[in-house]
Parts: structure tokens; C-alpha cells; sequence
């Protein structure tokens, strides 16, 4: 028997970014990205966003999205605890001070607020859970801008003080975490104006 055509959306979903986990794992692992001229990691940052914002607007996960629950959508943001270590790197001398010391409590921050979004919505937002949300993913998106500019304005001015983030674990977070925590923050967007508020 096949399967219920409503899972096929969220499978197609799961492993296209199963694939690509997988893909940025072996990337980072080859130790190709550290080699790779300027600016090809901001550019293939931007490419990897444009390819996560067509999945979720252009492809057959579209409709999956539009009835998924947003909260799912804002739990990705949780990677951004990862400005913890930010900090500790920063410390160490081996990020720069825009997107050591600036970004990564920029990041902490909003993952902290994502955890307060996911704990006080809903699944059928009110229109004081659409204002939260609104409003978090207005603070978010400017955030991961801001830091992404400042991690990109450093590797044009010194591509060796942002070595950490081209090496395994952290080259996740250019090939695979902040294209889709872009993305989710544009969705968000999309959700938020196509969804009209429930009657009271």
C-alpha cells in the first residue's frame, strides 16, 4: 500500500536535508573549504540560503511548510547556542571581535528568546502569539545579518582569523546551520502574513 500522500512532502523534506547534512559533513571533513580562495565562503553561504529559501517557497515542500507548525520552524534557532563557544573562541584569540565576542552573545540571546517563543505559542497562534513571534524573528533575523556581514567583512580583510569556522565542527555552520536558519526566518515572514489571526 503506498504511503498516505501527506507524509510525502515531509519525507521528501527529511532527506533532502538528511543528504545535505551528510554532503556538509564530508565537505568540511575533505578539508576543501580552508583551501578555497576568496570569497567563495560567503558565496557559497549565499548560494546554500538561495537554495534553502527555494526549497521551502518554490518545491513540493511548500505546502508541508505552510501547515507545519511554526515552532518547529523557530526550534532550529536553538544551533545558536552555539555563541557559546563563540565566546570561548573568541577568548582564545581565534575569532575576530565582530563575530566572537559581538555575534555570539548576539546568538545567545535570540536562542535564548526562541526558548521563551516555543514555550509561551502555540500551535494555532493567537494575535498576541503572532505579535511574540513577529517580533522575535524581526530580532533574530537582524541578528544572523549582523553577524553574518561582520563574519564576512572578516574573511575579506583577513581570511586566517575566521579559520575555526571552515574546520569541522564550525564549518557546519556556513554550509549547512545559518543557510537554513536564514530561510526559517523568511518563512516565518511568510507564515505570518498568509496566516490570518483565529477569531477570538
Amino acid at each position: 500500500m503506498a504511503p498516505p500522500r501527506s507524509t510525502e512532502p515531509r519525507n521528501f523534506g527529511l532527506t533532502v536535508l538528511g543528504l545535505w547534512l551528510l554532503m556538509a559533513v564530508g565537505f568540511g571533513a575533505s578539508g576543501i573549504l580552508p583551501t578555497l580562495p576568496m570569497p567563495a565562503p560567503p558565496l557559497i553561504l549565499a548560494a546554500l540560503t538561495a537554495f534553502a529559501l527555494v526549497l521551502g517557497l518554490r518545491s513540493p515542500l511548500r505546502g508541508w511548510i505552510a501547515m507545519l507548525d511554526p515552532r518547529w520552524l523557530v526550534a532550529v534557532h536553538l544551533t545558536r547556542f552555539v555563541g557559546f563557544y563563540f565566546l570561548v573562541l573568541y577568548d582564545r584569540g581565534e575569532l575576530p571581535r565582530g563575530p566572537g565576542l559581538y555575534g555570539g552573545w548576539g546568538d545567545i540571546v535570540v536562542a535564548t528568546l526562541a526558548v521563551l517563543v516555543l514555550l509561551f505559542t502555540g500551535p494555532l497562534l493567537t494575535a498576541r502569539e503572532r505579535l511574540i513571534l513577529a517580533v522575535w524573528n524581526v530580532l533574530g533575523l537582524a541578528g544572523i545579518l549582523v553577524v553574518t556581514a561582520a563574519a564576512a567583512r572578516a574573511w575579506l580583510a583577513d581570511p586566517g582569523s575566521m579559520a575555526a569556522l571552515l574546520r569541522l565542527p564550525l564549518s557546519l555552520l556556513p554550509t549547512y546551520v545559518v543557510p537554513l536558519v536564514l530561510a526559517t526566518h523568511v518563512l516565518l515572514f511568510v507564515r505570518l502574513r498568509a496566516a490570518p489571526p483565529p477569531s477570538p
